[in-house]
């Protein structure tokens, strides 16, 4: 470990993480017609967690500010950018969706489709509070990750996001084999979830840059085609669970704002149609195997570099 002693945990598990999506993509590279962009942009990703970890590991993080902050937050657009690949490559390589097993568990779980079912309560104002929750999901973890930061002693910054990051690779791992598009394309129409499902004053413009970041441009004739498969697990419960875990363990400031917010986006990804019920809980299982994993691998890097 001598020799990668300057990398964090959270770059190890990226790097490992993307250069094995490098090689999916290249193994189905006849199914794939994105893999000439991606797998470029993945060396590039790669060598740019090397050679800043490298300098700033070298030079102290006052010898370039820029690079110093490129370096710690490059994380939050690199997870966006690693979503877009799992989640869209998915359905070329299987040539298929798997929603009619995820809806034939919950029916048999439940007797009944929980989206259908729960939308005797839907209420505009109901609508609008858990819309904007569920659209907060990326906000939870870089106000998080702003309070961890700004402490003198980052330790708990970077293990925090080792945490974070190794977690989304998870989800991504779960999107690559099972894809699934979700209820709102299954079992609802897509095209009247804003008059079924109606807000208040935010609703309907957070839902079209869901859909647009999900891979749905305004004015697509056939959405279902084009979604990003993302459904299988709940990454939102997943990752929501664990930015929980990570403002409770480490006492930060917004950890009870946190939690409110975190439980509502929670509930909001079945209301809003976007996940089946067994997504949820494969998504809280998800997070059990995050926490478990995440800190022995934590543990052992850091441990292992330690003793160079």
């Amino acid at each position: 470990m001598k020799r990668f002693s300057f990398l964090r945990s959270a770059d190890l598990v990226t790097i490992i993480f993307v250069t094995a999506l490098s090689i999916v993509e290249m193994i189905f590279a006849s199914r794939i017609g994105q893999y000439l962009l991606f797998v470029p942009l993945n060396i590039i990703l790669c060598l740019f967690i090397y050679f800043s970890s490298r300098y700033t590991h070298r030079h102290g993080i006052r010898k370039n500010i820029v690079i110093t902050l490129l370096r710690d937050w490059y994380l939050i657009p690199c997870i966006l950018f690693i979503y877009t690949q799992a989640s869209s490559i998915t359905h070329p390589i299987h040539g298929r969706d798997y929603d009619s097993i995820l809806i034939a568990i919950d029916r048999g779980m439940f007797g009944l489709n929980p989206t259908q079912w729960i939308s005797q309560f839907a209420h505009p104002f109901v609508t609008e509070i858990l819309q904007i929750a569920y659209s907060s999901y990326y906000l939870f973890f870089v106000f998080l990750f702003y309070e961890l930061y700004r402490r003198t002693d980052h330790h708990d910054f970077q293990n925090g996001a080792l945490l974070v990051v190794y977690g989304f690779y998870l989800s991504y791992i779960g999107y690559l084999i099972f894809p699934a598009i979700g209820p709102r394309f299954t079992l609802h129409n897509f095209f009247a979830t804003n008059s079924e499902l109606p807000g208040l004053f935010l609703t309907n413009y957070l839902r079209e840059i869901i859909n647009t970041g999900g891979g749905i441009l305004p004015g697509t004739s056939d959405p279902a085609a084009l979604v990003h498969r993302d459904a299988f697990p709940s990454g939102h419960t997943q990752l929501t669970l664990v930015a929980m875990y990570i403002a409770f363990m480490y006492k930060t400031k917004i950890r009870w704002w946190l939690f409110a917010g975190g439980s509502l986006l929670i509930i909001s990804t079945v209301y809003m149609r976007y996940h089946y019920v067994i997504d949820v809980l494969f998504g809280m299982l998800f997070f059990l195997l995050t926490i478990w994993s995440g800190k022995r691998i934590n543990e052992w890097w850091n441990k292992g570099i330690n003793k160079v």
